[in-house]
């Protein structure tokens, strides 16, 4: 039962590659009411799903005629391929494709009990009933064709999976970039503060504090030091003597790396490429625990939210 040779193997893990991006594209697409291009790669292919179909045709081998055998060995072997992968993904790109943890019985969110008793029922139509036609189809295609046809196959799908690859490391990069971008800031933004508080403006002290609580709900630091500049202008203005020469010399520094990394902000969105962008629209679940605030962040810049006609 499924004994292959090694490119008719390659073949049927390729073609469930595809059958599973049609599956899942059509599913979000319906669900989003807007056709999505699902997967981590640009081409029509989930590699997730030609492993595990490959899974189960190879861990249900041993149990061909017993039924509950075929289930328990499609529930252990998809869910041990499923946890692997989201772990391996999570650490290589510090993201997540997908995420149960709002689902019953959930495993760090890679896993999940309702998913793994699905991919036993799944192993079963898989093994019995959706494979076999298919099995059927791919032995009528002369040989050597098929050969050809798995190399050429082989060749752009390296392609896709090498520049995806990339991609994604290239996203992890930029969150990165961002995360410390923000630390400078809200650095900045206590050191402000004690500027302001060196005036003695209690007024103005309570009212930034009211906009701070406002401001980190939105997530918005750069409002939040615009309106401290903005204020120490007025003092420098207004109260000449209450800084000092070198207290003004620190808020010029502090201005100059402010627009330094507004100017930075700005090219944020030139460093998504389609593939990056691609990448973030066409996984909607998509999420960072490490880099929450950043990747939401490049979630606007992806949807043109922000950084339009960057």
């Amino acid at each position: 039962m499924f004994n292959y040779v090694g490119y008719q193997w390659l073949f049927l893990f390729y073609f469930y590659c595809f059958g599973g991006w049609c599956f899942e594209s059509a599913f979000v697409s319906l669900k989003s009411h807007k056709w999505v291009n699902r997967g981590f790669m640009r081409g029509p292919f989930l590699p997730l799903y030609g492993s595990g179909a490959i899974m189960m045709l190879v861990v249900s081998r041993p149990f061909a005629d017993n039924v509950l055998l075929t289930y328990a060995a499609g529930v252990v072997g998809a869910t041990a391929l499923e946890y692997v992968t989201g772990v391996a993904m999570e650490a290589l790109f510090k993201m997540r494709y997908w995420d149960y943890s709002g689902r019953f019985m959930n495993f760090q969110g890679h896993i999940c009990l309702r998913s793994s008793l699905a991919w036993g029922f799944l192993t079963i139509l898989m093994t019995r009933v959706i494979h076999r036609p298919i099995e059927g189809l791919m032995f009528m295609i002369p040989s050597r064709m098929l050969y050809y046809f798995t190399v050429l196959l082989t060749i752009y799908i390296v392609a896709d999976f090498t520049l995806s690859f990339k991609a994604a490391l290239d996203l992890k990069d930029i969150l990165v970039k961002i995360m410390r971008a923000r630390e400078e800031l809200e650095h900045m933004q206590k050191r402000l503060d004690v500027l302001i508080a060196f005036s003695n403006d209690e007024k103005e002290q309570k009212r930034l504090a009211r906009d701070e609580r406002r401001e980190l709900f939105l997530n918005d630091l750069t409002v939040s030091l615009e309106q401290r500049f903005a204020t120490l202008k007025e003092a420098l203005l207004s109260r000449p003597s209450a800084y000092g020469e070198s207290v003004r010399e620190e808020i010029a520094e502090l201005r100059g790396k402010f627009s330094l990394y507004r100017e930075r902000e700005k090219g944020y969105g030139g460093l998504l490429d389609f593939y990056k962008r691609d990448m973030i629209r066409n996984n909607p679940t998509m999420r960072s625990d490490q880099y929450e605030s950043a990747f939401e962040e490049l979630k606007e810049i992806a949807s043109d939210k922000k950084g339009r006609g960057q």
